[in-house]
């Protein structure tokens, strides 16, 4: 009895001994900290590791919506009729929709967001630091540097994407630009276009009151825009449209204008914000802090003051016309063209 009870306390012992031992082995890497919820995240990860993150529904891709919305618009003037007074209304009232408050500012910053997420060896460098630091650290880097998004090592390849999508979509609204410019030149033959307009009260009364008017995402930009992100263009690359013709305009001292040809660099805490809009979305760990992380960066200060610039500029332009053909050069050089500078991806372009 007595050697039994011996063996059973030496036993006992040993299991002891050899749990502590166990506690005490640390992993020689980082240690993935996981929050409530991600076991089960986790039990997956091996099948989904290599695929790139796509954004969940909610703000980014709601507010990226809208940026295509407004592509789907541009696409649709580049063969609009240009054939009477509605027709120019009709064009400048779509457009100046987006245009008010930081709407197209942060749709564009969403979309181009989505753009960069697509690049899963850039979110495997983020995984790696939230991993490492967590993801709430990680987190307050990319919200209070966004330029620090852009210092990952895969980070090139995902700013390239973002930058030929920008280049893409902004080469489309100059051509529309160009197709309303020209417009403006053959209106002068018309009669109803050179009669002295009646409506400049009521025009300016629309553009005043543009934020107002309510967007519609059509079913068939949602059904578009996750095509379009696969291939990593632009918004424009959604809607097939026609090359509009551009017929040379004879020089007019009233409609002249001057093009600096000159390209920029790229604006590094632009592009950096937009990283780290797609950089959060792929943090899971706390989703309510990285949505109000997102919420915040989806904020470019130059740009929104660009596109209220481009309101004033627009209003300012039609208060100054006396005739209907002047509001195609209107729609062209403010509605159009300024907007595609607003939207540029350097800091140059945004500058008014």
């Amino acid at each position: 009895m007595l050697t039994t009870l011996l063996a059973v306390l030496a036993l006992s012992t040993a299991s002891d001994d050899a749990a502590q031992t166990q506690a005490s082995v640390q992993p020689a890497g980082p240690i993935l900290q996981l929050g409530a919820g991600d076991d089960a995240a986790a039990a997956t990860e091996n099948s989904t590791i290599d695929e790139p993150a796509q954004p969940a529904p909610g703000t980014v891709l709601n507010t990226a919506s809208e940026y295509a919305a407004f592509h789907e618009v541009i696409a649709d003037l580049a063969e609009a009729p240009i054939g009477s007074g509605e027709d120019l209304d009709d064009a400048m009232d779509r457009l100046t929709a987006f245009y008010g408050e930081d709407r197209l500012a942060r749709a564009w910053l969403a979309y181009a967001a989505m753009i960069a997420s697509q690049h899963p060896e850039y979110l495997d460098d983020v995984q790696e630091v939230a991993d490492y630091y967590g993801a709430q650290a990680a987190a307050s880097g990319l919200m209070y540097d966004p330029a620090y998004a852009t210092s990952f090592t895969h980070a090139r390849e995902a700013q390239g994407s973002v930058i030929e999508a920008i280049v893409t979509d902004t080469s489309q609204i100059r051509s529309v630009s160009d197709r309303y410019r020209s417009a403006a030149y053959e209106l002068q033959t018309e009669r109803w276009a050179n009669t002295r307009a009646r409506d400049r009260q009521d025009r300016l009364s629309s553009l005043v009151n543009a934020d107002a008017r309510e967007i519609n995402v059509s079913t068939s930009v949602f059904a578009s825009i996750e095509s379009s992100i696969d291939r990593r263009s632009g918004a424009s690359s959604m809607f097939a449209s026609a090359t509009p013709t551009i017929v040379a305009a004879p020089s007019g001292p009233e409609l002249n204008l001057t093009v600096g040809q000159t390209a920029q660099a790229p604006d590094r805490a632009r592009l950096g914000r937009i990283l780290s809009v797609a950089a959060l979305q792929s943090l899971s760990d706390d989703p309510v802090v990285s949505e109000a992380a997102i919420d915040a960066l989806l904020s470019d200060p130059a740009v929104e003051r660009c596109l209220a610039w481009v309101r004033l500029d627009l209003q300012q332009c039609v208060a100054a016309g006396y005739f209907k053909y002047e509001d195609s050069f209107c729609i062209a050089e403010h509605a159009l063209l300024d907007v595609s500078r607003c939207l540029g991806a350097s800091s140059a372009d945004a500058a008014h």
